[in-house]
This record gives structure tokens, C-alpha cells and sequence, in this order.
């Protein structure tokens, strides 16, 4: 700067003063202008100054430390964000996104040269029917304990998520067969006996898959071959691990396929009913036939109801499935009515009932409608429910069977005796009559106290006003000695297998063509 800036008019002061406002303008707020002894308007200037100074640089320190507590706050807020967006609200374990990016690490890490890495997926045993039952506030507490006995069993650094629903996973990481299988398997053992939940002790079982990962395989390969794994399991039993193999992917994708043709199967007229009769033991007269479905493939031939039936039930298919067969098969009972060669048998037609079915107010509509179109009279229809869908069954299932009962249709359990069969129970059982399961028949003639157990339970079902058929007839003899205790009605391969309408129709023209007990 020229000295004639500097120091404008001879007063050195001015050049200072000058100097000072460039460097604060410049930011230096820590500067200060000297002030002499005059004590003139200059240095009123000057002292002036260095107070605005004073001023700028305590504004800016606050400001520099809002800056930073904001910085620190929107840092912090992100770290929580992330954590939520990786974290299951209801557990505080991670969640399937935080699952996908630990994977994905760990076959990056493989692939480097690193230790091999297992995924285990579980799935609790019968959790719907704790929400059902209990509420879905006992439920979400059975998850949270389910949560933290999974954490107790697992090693450190292991990373457990909850996946949504009842369904767990563990990503095991540098860890071999033998040991996935022993983490898993103490897994499971954590689950045995109950679950304490606000004084209620609850089963609660789980399956379980296990996949060790593979080099190159995506985390959605290593979640789907688990979860193949895992429903291995379920098929197998409850509270098993399963490992996967190759021929279940196979398996898997049959199934898939089968799926799809099921839907195509539904409405394009590839189901067939056969018919089962009902007989009275005593004449050999025919008193109901139940109804069987059968999938006629194009290409696979007859597909019996054990392989698809399941399919329909896990893919939501079965209500319509059973809608099929409640039309079809009561539209048939229709036709042998109007039949003048058929029409002077007076039986019912049976059709077995899905869980599923008593969850849909529609279905009572479809009942009556149905009916209604064919001019039947309700009793004429029998419902077959399984014994734990009536125990089971919750509000909406028994105001569904309360109105299937006023409508005047015929409620029965098949395969009594195979589940929660008890004299409390069946007094209360909102049905007019029991199938009782082939397993008690089968024994007789080989068990000397079978006939007595048999006897026993005829009697028991009696006492609570139901009647009984007995089904897995399959000798004279075990059709005689049901007669021979008062057992009525009978089912099973002595009389006759599930025949295709023509081959029924057939037996029905010829009065006599049913065997007789005795």
C-alpha cells in the first residue's frame, strides 16, 4: 500500500485503522487496532473498531459451534435412520435388508480367499394359530422371546434377523457343516418345552433349513435354497433341521410348475370326482357317497389329491378348488336324484371342508346358493371338517358353522380319533356326526384289547349324542363285528374304492351290488 494511502493527511493512525478493517473484511476477526494517547475522533474510530470486532468474532464462534452441534445432530440422526432402516422394529434384531448386505459381504469376502459362510432359515411351528388364539399382542411377544433365544444360542459375531412374519434367519459366517449343524440343532433345542409369555406357557416349535453358501452364489440364491430347506423340514416334521440338496431345487421347481397348472386345472375342466360310498352295515344299502377329487393332468396323467391338495392349500388355490368340488359334486347328487334308474336311492353327498373355507363368509353364501340352483334339500349336503379346525377354529369359524347348522347342512369330523379326541371336546363339538379313523380298525385281529378300545369309542361318541361311520372297512370280518356292537354306518375298500361317476352310477342301477356285514 503507497504511503500516501497509508498514511493520508500525516496521521499514521489512519493507515492502521485502514490495515485493521481490510484484514477484519478479510475475516481475520481475531485483529485488533492499536490506540494511542490522543484520544481524538480517530481513536473513537479505532476503539469503535475493535469492539465491532470484538462483536463479529463472538457471533461467529456461536455460529461455528451451532454449526457443529447441527453437523454432530444430522450425523447422529443418520446413524439412527441407518440403524432403523437395518434394524425389525418389534425384535431389535437386524431385518432382511440388513441380512441381504451382510450376505452379499460375505460371498465378497469368500471370493477373496476367505473363510465359507452358512445361512440358517426358520419358521415357528403353528404361529397363526397362537395369534389366533391368543392375540396378536401375545403373539408379537412370542416373536420377541423367539428373538432373543435365538441370539442366546448363537456364537459372537453370528448375525440373527428376523425376516418378517414368524420367519428367522441366521447368517453364520467361517464356520463348517458340522458346526452350522450344531448352532442350528442348539437353536431348536432352545425351543423345546414352552414359551413363557404374561403367565401362559406356549409350544412353540420351529423348522428349519440350513445352506452352507457357495462361491458366486447372490444372497436371494442362498435365501431361496435355504427356504427350500426349511420347508423340507416342515414336510419331514416338526423341529428338524434340514440341509439342503440339489434334488430339492428340482423339487421345488416341479412343484412351481404345478402350481401354475393347478390354476389352469380349476377352470379348464380337468378335475374329476370319484365317489366313495357310505353304507348302512346292516342291509348294505347306500347312505351317503363322499365325494373325491382328482386332477386328470394332460400330460401327467391322474394326479391323486395328497400331491396337489397341499399345493392348493399353501397357494390360497384351495378355496376354489373346494368351490369346484362343492358345485360339481352337488350338481351330480342332483342328476342321480332326477335319474328314474338312480333316483330311488336316497343318499348324501359327503365333501371334505379346508380350515380355509370356515374363514370366508362367502363360503355360507356359496352353500345356499349352490343348493338353492340345484333344488337339494340342505341335509342332503355333509360337510367333513378336520378335528382341529373345529377345536382350533376361532370366532369366525364357529359363527361359520353355527350358520352352516342353521341352514340345515350336515356337519361331521373325519379322521376322529387322530387328534384332540377327548370327552370334553367332543360333547362340545359343533357337529352331528364322527368319522372315525382307520387307524383304530386297522388293529383289530392282531390286538386282542382292540375290540374293547373299539367298542369303547363307539360308545363315547353315542353317550354324546353323534353318530358314527366308521371308515378303512376293508374285510368281512371287520365289518361284522362293527355291526355286531351297534355301528351303523360304514366306509372303506370291503365296499367299495372311490369310483368315476360312470363305474358309481352303475352301482347305484343295481340295487343289490353293495356287500352286506355278516
Amino acid at each position: 500500500m503507497s504511503d500516501a494511502v497509508r498514511d493520508p493527511g500525516g496521521d499514521p493512525r489512519l493507515g492502521r485503522l485502514l490495515d485493521g478493517i481490510v484484514k477484519l473484511a478479510a475475516g481475520e476477526l481475531d485483529t485488533r487496532i492499536e490506540v494511542d494517547e490522543p484520544r481524538d475522533q480517530i481513536d473513537a474510530v479505532i476503539m469503535g473498531t475493535n469492539i465491532l470486532a470484538e462483536d463479529l468474532q463472538v457471533i461467529y464462534q456461536e455460529l461455528e459451534k451451532r454449526v457443529e452441534l447441527r453437523t454432530r445432530m444430522l450425523h447422529e440422526a443418520h446413524l439412527k435412520m441407518q440403524k432403523m432402516a437395518m434394524t425389525d422394529s418389534l425384535t431389535g434384531l437386524y431385518n432382511r435388508s440388513a441380512l441381504v448386505a451382510a450376505l452379499n459381504e460375505a460371498q465378497a469376502t469368500a471370493e477373496d480367499g476367505g473363510p465359507a459362510s452358512a445361512l440358517l432359515l426358520l419358521d415357528l411351528d403353528a404361529f397363526k394359530g397362537i395369534n389366533d388364539s391368543l392375540g396378536h399382542s401375545t403373539g408379537d411377544r412370542v416373536l420377541t422371546t423367539v428373538g432373543g433365544r435365538i441370539l442366546e444360542s448363537v456364537r459372537e459375531g453370528d448375525l440373527v434377523a428376523r425376516l418378517g412374519g414368524d420367519e428367522f434367519a441366521v447368517l453364520l459366517p467361517n464356520v463348517t457343516p458340522a458346526e452350522a449343524s450344531t448352532i442350528g440343532n442348539r437353536i431348536l433345542a432352545s425351543f423345546e418345552g414352552t414359551v413363557e409369555v404374561e403367565g401362559k406357557h406356549i409350544r412353540c416349535g420351529a423348522s428349519m433349513g440350513l445352506r452352507m453358501a457357495e462361491p458366486g452364489q447372490t444372497a436371494e440364491d442362498l435365501l431361496m435354497e435355504a427356504d427350500i430347506a426349511m420347508y423340507e423340514s416342515k414336510a419331514e416334521g416338526r423341529s428338524k433341521l434340514k440341509v439342503f440338496e440339489a434334488t430339492m431345487l428340482h423339487a421345488r421347481q416341479l412343484k412351481n410348475q404345478l402350481i401354475g397348472e393347478l390354476k389352469d386345472a380349476i377352470f379348464d375342466n380337468q378335475l374329476v370326482l370319484y365317489y366313495q360310498p357310505i353304507i348302512e352295515l346292516e342291509t348294505g344299502a347306500i347312505e351317503g357317497a363322499e365325494a373325491l377329487v382328482r386332477w386328470k393332468h394332460p400330460s401327467r396323467g391322474m394326479i391323486m389329491p395328497d400331491v396337489f391338495i397341499p399345493i392348493a392349500e399353501e397357494t390360497g388355490l384351495i378355496s376354489e378348488l373346494g368351490n369346484w368340488v362343492l358345485r360339481a359334486a352337488v350338481e351330480q347328487l342332483r342328476k342321480w336324484r332326477a335319474d328314474p334308474v338312480t333316483g330311488h336311492h336316497n343318499f348324501s353327498i359327503r365333501i371334505n371342508v379346508s380350515a380355509a373355507d370356515l374363514q370366508r363368509l362367502e363360503f355360507i353364501e356359496d352353500v345356499r346358493d349352490i343348493l338353492g340352483e340345484a333344488g337339494l334339500d340342505p341335509a342332503l349336503l355333509v360337510l367333513e371338517l378336520t378335528e382341529s379346525a373345529v377345536i382350533q377354529g376361532n370366532d369366525l369359524d364357529r359363527y361359520t358353522l353355527a350358520s352352516l347348522r342353521r341352514l340345515g347342512v350336515g356337519l361331521e369330523i373325519d379322521d376322529f380319533g387322530t387328534g384332540y379326541s377327548s370327552i370334553s371336546y367332543l360333547r362340545k363339538l359343533p357337529v352331528d356326526a364322527v368319522k372315525v379313523d382307520r387307524t383304530l380298525l386297522s388293529a383289530l385281529g392282531s390286538d386282542p384289547a382292540q375290540p374293547a378300545l373299539i367298542a369303547a369309542v363307539l360308545q363315547l361318541i353315542r353317550a354324546c349324542g353323534l353318530g358314527a361311520v366308521w371308515e378303512g372297512i376293508e374285510t368281512a370280518d371287520q365289518a361284522e363285528y362293527l355291526r355286531s356292537i351297534g355301528c351303523t354306518s360304514g366306509q372303506g375298500y370291503y365296499f367299495s374304492r372311490p369310483l368315476p361317476e360312470p363305474e358309481f352310477t352303475e352301482k347305484l342301477a343295481n340295487n343289490k351290488s353293495w356287500p352286506v356285514a355278516g
